[in-house]
């Protein structure tokens, strides 16, 4: 059983278009993360304020909330290849003008701020074209395995990236740390010139439609789709009252386990082998039947872990506890992202990707700011504790839901049901 599991890694690794993509998007994506380190340390040279953290990160990453229903619509529109190379080689210049003008001292933090909501703004657009890609690199069969390796090498980046970004910034200072960004961008670049698409697709014709229309057309055709609709408020609902409690987690450590950074950096680093794990685990998977019944027990596993964590005031508990919610988040997250794949119309793959991210990326941040507004009350725990419950009750919804989800979900739109 673990040979033919294993197999499906080895297989999909085997094509060389998403091989050399997933080798593009690991330095791509190690490259992001570092520049996220290197900018939070320079607001903080130029500024020395908290306030100016915060609103740098709202300029990386807000523009995806407002973008994506835009982004979706054009990522339909138009060629999906020559669209992510078009994003990451602006995303790439605009890194490049950030290197210089920090080499030449010529940096403020008005410029930076500005630089950074630019290529914000670029990256909400590229989010939907990359997620659309996959399905074309790899067909339909191996795509379980694609979308979880794809979350293999973006934890792995996650976890890689940020402890080599301190050292070189301590050694080389922050402009020389920015160039890796903008060297693994160009890389990826030049590697989406060398890939081919299993199937091309050719947009539809919308010569009559407007973009309005058909970001209206999306949003009906998510709520309509007996499946697609009921999955996408299961996210949302996790997304806000599951996955919070991460945000919270300097809190936790420090008033409710006493161990200050140190637990903090603990809970931070077993949450990525949870979840780690829990991207091989399903990179190990075959087709597609039996992913809805695994993310709806999932639900319950985040919502019982998160209250067992919540519960406790025992640090090696909590760890463990924390451990399974990364397991969680990422199965949840990678069979959301596979079954959307498989489900939608191809000319509607890159609007209901656009509503993934949107939910994925935007709901934590509105969770975070709830639970932390309740805990100023409440204290930490019982407000994680109750939105827990909440997704237990999203559990039940879904589970009295799996047969029809099942049937909507496990086939794809042109084959007889």
């Amino acid at each position: 059983m673990t040979q033919q599991s294993s197999s499906a890694v080895f297989r999909t690794l085997k094509i060389p278009n998403f091989r050399n993509y997933m080798i593009g998007n690991f330095f791509s994506q190690a490259g992001m993360w570092v520049q996220r380190i290197a900018i939070g340390w320079l607001t903080w040279e130029l500024t020395k304020n908290p306030t100016w953290l915060g609103a740098m990160a709202m300029a990386d990453f807000f523009p995806n909330v407002v973008m994506a229903p835009l982004a979706g619509a054009l990522a339909d529109r138009w060629d999906r290849l020559k669209a992510a190379r078009l994003y990451v080689t602006i995303s790439a210049i605009i890194s490049s003008i950030i290197v210089w003008l920090t080499l030449t001292g010529e940096i403020t933090v008005y410029s930076l701020f500005a630089l950074v909501l630019m290529n914000g703004i670029v990256m909400s657009f590229n989010y939907p074209v990359r997620l659309s890609l996959i399905q074309s690199l790899v067909g339909r069969e191996a795509l379980t395995s694609a979308v979880s390796i794809s979350a293999i090498v973006f934890n792995v980046a996650r976890i890689g990236a940020p402890a080599l970004a301190g050292p070189a910034i301590a050694i080389w200072g922050v402009g020389p740390a920015l160039m890796f960004t903008v060297i693994a961008d160009f890389l990826f670049v030049f590697i989406l010139y060398k890939v081919k698409l299993l199937k091309e697709i050719s947009p539809p014709n919308r010569e009559n439609t407007t973009i309005g229309t058909e970001i209206m057309d999306g949003f009906h055709y998510a709520f309509k789709h007996p499946g697609i609709g009921p999955l996408l408020i299961i996210l949302v609902m996790m997304a806000i009252f599951g996955r919070p409690f991460i945000e919270l987690l300097p809190g936790f450590a420090d008033k409710i386990f006493g161990r200050g950074v140190d637990g903090f950096a603990w809970l931070t680093s077993i949450l990525g082998v949870g979840s780690f794990i829990g991207s091989i685990s399903l990179a190990k998977r075959d087709g597609i039947k039996g992913l809805t019944r695994i993310l709806i027990l999932n639900t319950l596993v985040l919502s019982l872990s998160v209250i067992g964590f919540a519960a406790t005031n025992n640090f090696w508990i909590a760890m463990a506890f924390t451990l399974a919610v990364g397991y969680a988040i990422v199965a949840i997250g990678v069979i959301e992202q596979t079954l959307i794949q498989v489900a939608v119309d191809d000319t509607m793959r890159g609007r209901m990707l656009s509503f993934y991210t949107l939910i994925a990326r935007g709901c934590p941040s509105i969770g975070a700011l709830l639970m932390g507004y309740l805990s100023s009350f409440f204290g930490l725990q019982p407000p994680i504790i109750a939105g827990a419950i909440i997704c237990i009750g999203v559990w039940v919804w879904a589970k009295k839901r799996l047969e029809m989800l099942e049937t909507s979900l496990e086939v794809y739109p042109d084959h007889p049901k």
